[in-house]
Parts: C-alpha cells; structure tokens; sequence
C-alpha cells in the first residue's frame, strides 16, 4: 500500500492535469455539451489530424523554448518568470541581424540570426541575474517588470524605426526568404525549430546530469553555502544560469521571426513566455520531459478550434481549464510525500531495516 501511495505521488503531475480536465468537462456538462465528444475532438485535432498537428508543433516550438528557459533556472535556484519579454528581445535581436546585416552564405547567416535572437534573451535575463546575484534584488520581480519592458521597446522598433513604409499596422520588412526555416510537414507552418528544441531538450538533459557546469547549477541550487564551500562562484553562476534559461526564451522568439511570422509584428506573442512557466512546473523541470509537457500545453492551444467547431463550445473553456491546470498543478507541488504519513512510514521501515543484520533480513 505505501509503494501505491509512494508511486501516486511520484505521479501527481499527471493527476492533477487529470484532474483539471474532469473540473473542465464539469463546465461543458454545465453548457450541455457531452465532454467525451468534447475531448475527442480536441485532442483529436490537435494531435491526429495532419494539419491539427502541423499547428499543434508551431506553437510546440516557442513553448518547449520558454519552458526550458524556466526549467534551468528552476534548478539552479532561480525563478525566471520573464520568458514572455525574453521571447520578444529574442525575437527583436533575431529581426535586426537578419534585415539589416549584409546577405551572406545563407546557413551561416540563418544561424548568425538565431544566435542574435539567443543573444538578446540572454542579455535580457542577465539584468536580472546580475541584480539578484550581485544586489540581491528578487528575481522573479525583475523578469515580470523587465516583461513589459521589452514588449514596449518591440512594439516601439515594430511601429518605429523598423515599421515597413505603408504598413496599416506595426510590423518591419519581410526578412529574406533565404532565411527562412526549413518546413518539416509542408503545406503546414511546422518548422524545424520544433525539432532544435527537443534536441536541446535532451543536451541540457545530459549537461545537468554529467558535466561539471550542470553540477556546480544544481549544487548552487539546491544549497549555495555548500556550493560556495565547494570552490563554486555562486554569483557568477547565478548570472549564467539566468543568462542560459535567456537564451533558450530568446531562441523561441527567433524561431517565431524565422519559421513563421518572417517580420517583427507587435504583440506577436499570445502569452507563450507564460505557458514555460505552467510547462516547467508540470515537467518538475527536468529537461526531458518539458518536451512532452509542452506538446501537451500546445495541443490544448491548436485543439480548441476543433472541439469549438465540433461541439459548439466556447474556445474560452480551454482557457479555463489551462487555469485549471495551473491551479492543481501548484496544488500538488505542494504535497510532499516525504512529509505525508505514508512516507514517514516508509522511513520508518528503512530505518528498522538499516539496523537489521544481514541474516535478520534474510528470515525477514
């Protein structure tokens, strides 16, 4: 029973999404539509069907970018919630080196733009690493402030000094067509950032796991004196984690510039910085299951016009039940097995079991 239980909690992710969507067919039971039907067609269009699914992966790109950017401050100690401008710097770095730096040998200068879109989020969450590590000013103020920051000085460039002449909205040249990213299920705009990010999905995976620098993160994030005692500038990698989660953000806006909107528009972000960070808690920040995480959080976003032309209902539900989500979500991160009765249990067990002997064990 306590390895049920034990195993129940290991899993409470899952149940509280489970959950969310029971709350959610509540609603829909409310409005007089069959929620089963209403499932059906949602996940049925987002994940089944060819272009359900070829919208489902644009929108997987920018999610799965923000979520790893949450996901690697998280575990060296930090909350980033500033995913949302990050995307947007990101997004403004990418456009100005692909429209107004010289045409050149098309993959290099394609990976010159995405490098400049990771290079501005990563100076935007360095702001805010620098004050929490060196000023000790709260981060997770820093990036929500430094949010509307960076969406402003976009829509200022957009509407601007970068506005196309005659545009009836905010929004820069087209960028070269040489530059756009390749498309992996034509005539969709899925594009191949989708698979960059599970790619580095599975490398920041491997660096926490196996490399000195994912040590010293996860050593800085879980007890800084240790890490300080151990010969690790806790400052400096303060700075560097927040600058890496940054980079992750403002490679997501890149890929939006390169892969689907091929200018810069005003608020051209539905909130995808946002759902990182919904993304990030769900996956427990581990890198490698943000991607699925994300393909999840996504699905309800491309899946929401199906359920609303099959069923009828509201594509607003599906907003309520991402709260939804969120809401249990953060339930059960607070839920500890550890301090429940059932783990102090299972430590009572293992305590009685370290003071048997050997042959005790084996009548046990």
């Amino acid at each position: 029973m306590v390895r049920v239980v034990q195993f129940l909690f290991v899993t409470k992710t899952i149940w509280a999404v489970v959950l969310a969507l029971l709350v959610g067919s509540i609603l829909m039971l409310s409005a007089g539509v069959n929620p089963l039907y209403a499932y059906a067609s949602l996940f049925g269009g987002a994940f089944f069907d060819y272009y359900g699914f070829g919208a489902t992966l644009v929108k997987f790109s920018p999610i799965l970018l923000a979520g790893l950017a949450v996901a690697i401050p998280l575990r060296g100690g930090l909350f980033n919630v500033g995913a949302e401008g990050q995307i947007y710097m990101g997004a403004l770095f990418c456009a100005i080196a692909a429209l107004y730096l010289p045409e050149f040998y098309w993959p290099l200068h394609l990976l010159v733009c995405a490098l400049a879109g990771a290079l501005g989020g990563a100076f935007w969450a360095a702001i805010a690493g620098y004050l929490k590590a060196y000023r000790g000013i709260n981060e997770v103020i820093v990036t929500l402030l430094l949010n509307y920051v960076g969406i402003n000085i976009v829509s200022y460039a957009a509407g601007g000094p970068m506005i196309e002449e005659g545009a009836p909205y905010p929004y820069s040249p087209e960028i070269p067509s040489s530059l756009f990213l390749p498309h992996i299920m034509l005539p969709t705009d899925a594009h191949a950032g989708a698979l960059v990010g599970v790619l580095l999905a599975v490398i920041l995976a491997f660096v926490l796991k196996y490399t000195t620098f994912g040590f010293a993160l996860t050593t800085v994030g879980s007890n800084p004196q240790a890490a300080k005692y151990a010969g690790i500038h806790v400052q400096r990698q303060m700075v560097v984690t927040m600058a890496l989660g940054g980079a992750l953000a403002g490679l997501g806006g890149a890929f939006e510039i390169l892969g689907v909107k091929y200018r810069l528009f005003h608020m051209f972000s539905p909130g995808y910085g946002f759902d990182g960070i919904v993304v990030a808690f769900m996956a427990g920040a581990n890198p490698i299951l943000v991607p699925i995480a994300a393909l999840f959080f996504s699905g309800l976003r491309s899946g929401a016009q199906f359920m609303q032309r099959a069923s009828g209902v509201d594509s607003t539900v599906i907003d309520a039940i991402q709260g939804l989500v969120v809401i249990f979500v953060a339930a059960s991160l607070a839920i500890r097995f550890g301090e429940s009765r059932w783990g102090k249990l299972l430590a009572q067990r293992r305590a009685l079991d370290d003071q048997l002997t050997p042959l005790e064990k084996k009548n046990a």
